[in-house]
Formats: structure tokens, C-alpha cells, sequence
């Protein structure tokens, strides 16, 4: 049977089991529920999914939430209205308690600074949640949010003045692949959130589990989070928008 296999066929059981780094690592059932709004990028969410998903259902429940129930439409590069449709099983109003709130960027992100309905449903759930993680321009909406303040955190390198604009009291990391600062991870842009997700993995789920899912996507995890090779882009689509 290979690793893989061994994984997903474990049952949840109440037992924890204690990480190298003084957390306790939970064999429960994790509650996530991903973030959708107009706009959204893809990879944002779904790269992270795609890694939290090989866990299988006895170690991780998926939910689609967003303001309504129903499809919602990603980005197609900069382009917020005519991407594919993700359909949100709950609401606002009747999402389930969450373990992990993760929460995509994209060129959505910059209505949605404006929705307060979302920023409150965001500071709401952060407050209660185990781990808020963000990917992309996410975080710009986590700041806004207020639920950064006081942490240290990233964001897509490109448009990195986007998130600094939403708080000074955000520890803003300008080279970081991801930045895990407890109960707030927040990762660079789009492809990082795979990276940040599999930091995430290990934590929870100790370091084995996160590199029997590495090994089952076919990805090279790029391990370290201090490692960004897009530092050197920062702020250049920012530039241009005139940010």
C-alpha cells in the first residue's frame, strides 16, 4: 500500500498527536471553508484545494461559501465578469463553523475592498477560526478587514502597495514566498498558495502527510518561505494601475 493510500485510509479519531514545534496537531475532521467573490483567481483557490483535498474526506470537509449561495464568476486576468463559475454551497449567513478560512486574491479583489458586508463576514470568521490564510491580493482584503493587524504578513509582489494601502498596522514582508505568523499565514501571489498550503499540511498534519500530498500532485514544494524569487517584481503591476 503506499503512502498515499495509507493516508487517505486512516479514520479520524478524538487522540492529538504534538508537533515538533509545540502544536498540537489534530486528527479530527478539519472544517475549510474557502472564500469565493466576483473576480477571484483560479489558482488562488484551487491549487490549495487541489493540496488540501488529497488529505481526503476523513481529514479535511471543503466548503464553497460566498455573500449568496450560487455560482460565482473567477477572473480571466484582469478581466472580473466573464471567467467560469464556482458554485457557493452556503452563505454568509448559513456557513458552518471554521477550522481554516482561506480566502483567494485576484483582480476582484479591489470592489470587494468597498464590500462591507464581506469585510465584517471576514473579521467574524478570522476571529474564530484556527488559521485565516490568504493567497494573492487576499490579504489586501484581510487588512482591510483588520484581521492582519498586528501580524506580519505578504502579498503578491506586484501589486504589494495594494495591500500596504489597506493597513500600517500590518508587518508587511516584502520577500517572503509565504509568511506564517500563527493563526494568520498569508502567501505571495497566485502559485504560492500551493506552497503555503503544504506549510499549513505539515503543521496540522505533521511533515509526512504534507509530502505524501506534495509527491501525489507531482509538485516541487518550494519549502523554504523566506525563498521568493518574484521579490524582484515588486510593485510593478502596481506601477502601472497607480497604486
Amino acid at each position: 500500500m503506499s503512502g498515499l493510500e495509507r493516508l487517505l485510509l486512516a479514520r479520524p479519531c478524538t487522540t492529538q498527536r504534538h508537533h515538533s514545534n509545540g502544536e498540537n496537531m489534530t486528527d479530527d475532521v478539519i472544517e475549510l471553508g474557502a472564500i469565493l467573490y466576483p473576480g477571484f483567481e483560479m489558482l488562488d483557490l484551487f491549487g490549495p484545494l487541489e493540496m488540501f483535498s488529497l488529505l481526503g474526506p476523513e481529514r479535511v470537509k471543503i466548503n464553497m461559501i460566498a455573500q449568496n449561495k450560487g455560482p460565482v464568476t473567477a477572473a480571466m486576468g484582469t478581466d472580473i465578469q466573464h471567467g467560469p463559475k464556482t458554485l457557493a454551497d452556503f452563505s454568509f449567513e448559513d456557513a458552518p463553523p471554521l477550522d481554516i478560512l482561506l480566502l483567494p486574491g485576484g483582480f476582484g479583489t479591489l470592489p470587494e475592498l468597498g464590500n462591507e458586508t464581506l469585510l465584517t463576514f471576514l473579521a467574524q470568521s478570522a476571529a474564530r477560526a484556527r488559521i485565516t490564510a490568504s493567497v494573492c491580493t487576499g490579504s489586501a482584503l484581510l487588512a482591510k478587514a483588520g484581521v492582519l493587524d498586528g501580524h506580519r504578513a505578504t502579498t503578491n509582489k506586484q501589486l504589494f502597495a495594494l495591500a500596504v494601502a489597506q493597513s500600517d498596522k500590518v508587518d508587511w514582508i516584502e520577500q517572503a514566498r509565504w509568511v506564517d505568523d500563527g493563526n494568520v499565514v498569508t502567501a505571495s501571489g497566485v502559485s504560492a498558495g500551493m506552497d503555503m498550503s503544504l506549510g499549513i499540511i505539515q503543521r496540522l498534519f505533521g511533515d509526512e502527510a504534507a509530502r505524501t500530498v506534495m509527491t501525489a500532485a507531482e509538485y516541487s514544494w518550494h519549502e523554504d518561505p523566506g525563498v521568493d524569487p518574484f521579490a524582484a517584481e515588486l510593485n510593478k503591476a502596481a506601477g502601472v494601475l497607480g497604486l
